[in-house]
């Protein structure tokens, strides 16, 4: 029996949302149940990667002032679930990686990868930040980067302090009258922008698969995509990178297949639970009503508090080989009331809801769904 080429040979791929629940034993809720459901498709697949949305320490003190997260820095012992999942990869750029400070980040990574968990996003200095994630498997090399544009005051790493790999954003206002809407506008800091494609063209030639991770975007808000980030995402798919996954929302938002790569703005929440939800909600513009209807809490899900969207999520799903991403296509999910993802079926009326969901969320990007089994496959 003849054996395959590495020309012929292909790992399965799954990308996540955001992991980070802070119930745990001693709450009543055993972390090994999170992800009891999802656990065999994770294991049914070559290579995992998620954003890991909690700092894992006992050391550090709020960092955040009165936008204090108490729930963001959890003890170490609640990192099983990372490798309950079997991640092989994690990005740590995001906004909870500051909140208990400096410390409590270079626990987390350090822990991630005594846990053998490659990491991206944040470190000691700017260039650990930015220092890619390389995965090999079946002679595939994978190498991914994470950025954050949503990151606390204080949180950016520099040349030599300690922090979050940045893509900050630059915002503007265009008033039109009393009576319409103002238009924001977004841009990506050009300086940021700079490295992120300095970095893809540094990692490119040393992979075969280069997927990037990004916090970003308009959180909360179903739908609703921030201009800088389409700029970014096609930027970074100009330069070399083959998959861009988007991360915080904590809904699922549009897919866009873009020269034939594809973008997930937001793969949603994964395993998380929040003690309570933020002050923010209180703020006029939800009391009043201007976002009433997509965004109202569900009180069946208390320990959700993202909004009524925010059970519905997806893993994206890649064939990948050393030509790069063959097929790319996403698993439609739903957390239930225990706060357990659960990959959905073809014939569940739920499967079929979360397709036309995610239809939806994508009208206006270039992008095509065909089921196929129990999983939808993305085309231009």
């Amino acid at each position: 029996m003849s054996t395959p080429s590495a020309s012929s040979t292909q790992i399965s791929f799954l990308g996540t949302g955001d992991v980070g629940p802070v119930h745990g034993p001693n709450d009543g809720f055993p972390i090994e149940r999170y992800t009891e459901l999802v656990r065999p498709v994770l294991a049914g697949v070559d290579l995992r990667f998620g954003n890991c949305e909690r700092q894992y320490s006992n050391r550090g003190s709020n960092a955040r002032g009165d936008d204090g997260q108490p729930h963001g820095r959890q003890p170490p012992s609640m990192a099983k679930i990372f490798t309950d999942c079997g991640f092989d990869a994690m990005t740590v750029a995001n906004n909870h990686m500051w909140d208990f400070g400096p410390d409590a980040l270079l626990d987390t990574r350090a822990l991630l990868l005594e846990k053998g968990i490659q990491v991206t996003g944040a470190g000691r200095n700017l260039a650990e930040a930015r220092k890619p994630a390389i995965v090999e498997c079946k002679g595939i090399k994978v190498g991914f980067l994470g950025y954050c544009s949503v990151i606390p005051p204080g949180g950016e790493a520099g040349p030599d302090k300690i922090g979050i790999a940045p893509l900050r954003v630059k915002t503007t206002y265009e008033g039109r009258g009393p009576h319409a809407p103002v238009r924001v506008r977004s841009e990506p800091d050009e300086q940021d922008m700079q490295m992120i494609l300095d970095d893809i063209k540094a990692l490119r030639p040393q992979v075969d698969v280069l997927m990037l991770a990004f916090h970003w975007g308009v959180i909360w808000v179903p739908r609703v995509i921030a201009d800088y980030q389409v700029k970014v995402a096609h930027a970074c798919i100009d330069a070399g990178a083959d998959l861009i996954m988007g991360h915080h929302a904590h809904v699922p938002k549009a897919i866009e297949m873009y020269k034939g790569k594809a973008i997930f703005y937001s793969l949603s929440n994964f395993c998380m639970t929040k003690p309570e939800r933020s002050a923010k909600w209180n703020e006029a513009p939800w009391v009043h009503g201007a976002l009433r209807n997509h965004a109202d809490q569900d009180p069946e899900y208390p320990l959700l508090p993202y909004g009524t969207d925010a059970k519905r999520t997806l893993m994206a799903k890649a064939i990948l080989s050393k030509d790069g991403v063959k097929e790319i296509s996403f698993l439609p999910m739903m957390i239930d009331k225990q706060y357990r993802p659960e990959v959905l079926r073809n014939g569940d009326p739920r499967f079929d809801d979360m397709v036309r969901y995610m239809d939806w969320a994508s009208e206006g990007f270039d992008h095509k769904f065909t089921v196929r089994g129990d999983e939808v496959v993305i085309t231009g």
